[in-house]
């Protein structure tokens, strides 16, 4: 067989249920795969070789035997590093928590590991989820392999570069602003935001609570559904999780797969299409030729495309860095030097906190908690975070509205392909203006996905179309991603990733 790590993992799972490969041999090609590209991708900071083995020897030993096994049983999978993985190190891409081993297992890690999936190891991520460049990581950035000059988007920049450089099949992200939605966009491949509580996280270590959310990734739509269905579901041990059922994600991709988006209703967010005179002004010509293509590609399909207009997406990204700050200030307040983590000695537990805390976290870290302590403080609490919250309900009743009219809302993910590392560094601003239409879907807690719609003709890099649908509709995202992505495929003759360039392999 050809190079299975170029396999979809619906694929490999197919192959193992027929007896062509084992788990073994699957696990050890992604293995291989990483010893020879990740080093110069740096999408790992923890590879756990001995463990995916065992497990995909212990798969392969209960497949012999006739043991009934999990849909994903054998495929590889990939963690984001700030799901705690108990005897795994877990960061959060933070020099604080760097060799903290866990005791525990999150929700999503157990759930993982009792769908017998073996899990490669962790990957690397803005320094605690703040970032849009994955350049922020206390353990250096992760490089695009599309161009290995260019950021791999953020700050889930890990996870959607194993799978763009055919690392990993799978892997976990999370997404309080963007964060699985635009590193998928800028590395050609899929990532999806569940609805708020959708997914467990209990165990994620935290961001902003309000807006964090847990998902899948993965290289095709059907990948992505077949593990959201693995970590979806309801959670005891999470207060905000939904005690409802699972959407049924995959067959709704499957059904999407056959192309017929009859009586589907597309509205095209006015705000965020990048139109020269509104709203979305910065956005790359390439970006916008793309997103077009991808609207006639759905009406062709038999669904109908309509305009909606969300006027208060406006005042959406201001609002956000009020409200992610206040949270995270709040979050991270437990890193203190006394409970666990890094610690500096200084004498008095003050000095000692401070020293710790100066050490252990980084600039944008640093520059989020006063922002946040700031924005929470006796005098600026209405003026800042209580007006933050006002837009929030806003922003919730202008997708209110326009679900009204369309049954999906569509944009482009991200306003230009992935930029040049270090290009943004030193520009906060121009930086989070990088997530200007993902992060309204955070604040509402709706579902999103961004799947790719090809490569910009003037640089050649990936671009990436979003869907956003109601809460509680997720299987709505991977109908009309599965729909879109099968027209596309059939233009393209194959997959986005056929496109991309090879990486040099080490020796």
């Amino acid at each position: 067989m050809s190079d299975l790590t170029r396999l979809t993992a619906a694929q490999m799972a197919d192959a193992m249920a027929a007896g062509d490969i084992t788990s073994v041999q699957l696990t050890q090609a992604h293995l291989d795969r990483i010893g020879a590209v990740d080093g110069d991708v740096h999408a790992f900071l923890h590879i756990d070789a001995e463990g995916a083995l065992a497990t995909a020897a212990a798969v392969d030993a209960d497949r012999a035997a006739g043991v009934e096994l999990p849909a994903l049983a054998g495929v590889p999978i990939a963690l984001k590093d700030l799901l705690v993985t108990k005897g795994l190190p877990t960061t959060a891409g933070s020099k604080i928590l760097e060799g903290w081993i866990p005791p525990y297992d999150a929700t999503v890690t157990r759930k993982i590991r009792e769908a017998r999936m073996p899990i490669l190891g962790k990957t690397n991520l803005d320094e605690f989820a703040m970032g849009s460049s994955t350049e922020h990581s206390g353990y250096g950035p992760t490089h695009n392999p599309w161009d290995l000059e260019r950021i791999p988007g953020g700050s889930g920049g890990g996870s959607a570069a194993a799978l763009a450089s055919w690392e990993a099949p799978l892997a976990i992200g999370s997404d309080t602003g963007g964060s699985i939605r635009q590193p998928a966009s800028v590395t050609g491949t899929v990532g999806v935001k569940p609805t708020y509580g959708g997914v467990s996280r209990f165990g994620a270590i935290a961001l902003a609570s309000s807006l964090d959310q847990l998902g899948p990734c993965g290289r095709t739509v059907l990948d992505t559904a077949l593990l959201h269905e693995v970590i979806g579901g309801h959670d005891e041990m999470d207060a905000t999780s939904l005690n409802e059922p699972v959407p049924a994600v995959v067959a709704a991709a499957r059904e999407g797969a056959l192309g017929d988006l009859t009586g589907v209703r597309i509205g095209v967010v006015k705000e965020l299409r990048g139109d020269d005179s509104g709203e979305g002004g910065g956005y790359q010509a390439g970006v916008k030729q793309r997103f077009q293509e991808s609207l006639d590609k759905l009406q062709a399909a038999g669904a109908e495309i309509v305009e909606v207009s969300c006027p208060n997406f406006e005042y959406a990204l201001a609002a956000y860095y009020l409200i992610l700050p206040s949270e995270a200030s709040s979050n991270l307040a437990k890193f203190d030097s006394v409970r666990f983590g890094l610690r500096v000695e200084t004498g008095t537990i003050e000095r000692t906190m401070g020293a710790t805390r100066a050490e252990g976290f980084g600039d944008e870290v640093k520059r989020r908690i006063m922002l946040g302590t700031y924005a929470l403080s006796a005098g600026f609490y209405d003026a800042y975070y209580g007006s933050a919250q006002k837009v929030r309900t806003l922003v919730q009743q202008d997708f209110a509205a326009a679900f009204e009219q369309a049954d999906v809302l569509v944009s482009p993910t991200t306003p230009t392909t992935p930029f040049k590392l270090g290009e943004r560094i030193d520009d906060p601003l121009a930086m989070y203006l990088n997530d200007v239409a993902t992060i309204p879907a955070n604040l509402a807690g709706i579902p999103g996905m961004s799947l790719p719609s090809g490569v910009a003709p003037e640089d050649g890099l990936p671009t990436g179309f979003q869907i956003l649908a109601p809460a509680h509709e997720d299987a709505r995202l991977y109908r009309v991603g599965a729909a879109l992505e099968a027209a596309l495929a059939a233009e393209w003759g194959g997959s986005l990733m056929d496109q991309a360039p090879e990486l040099e392999v080490r020796s």
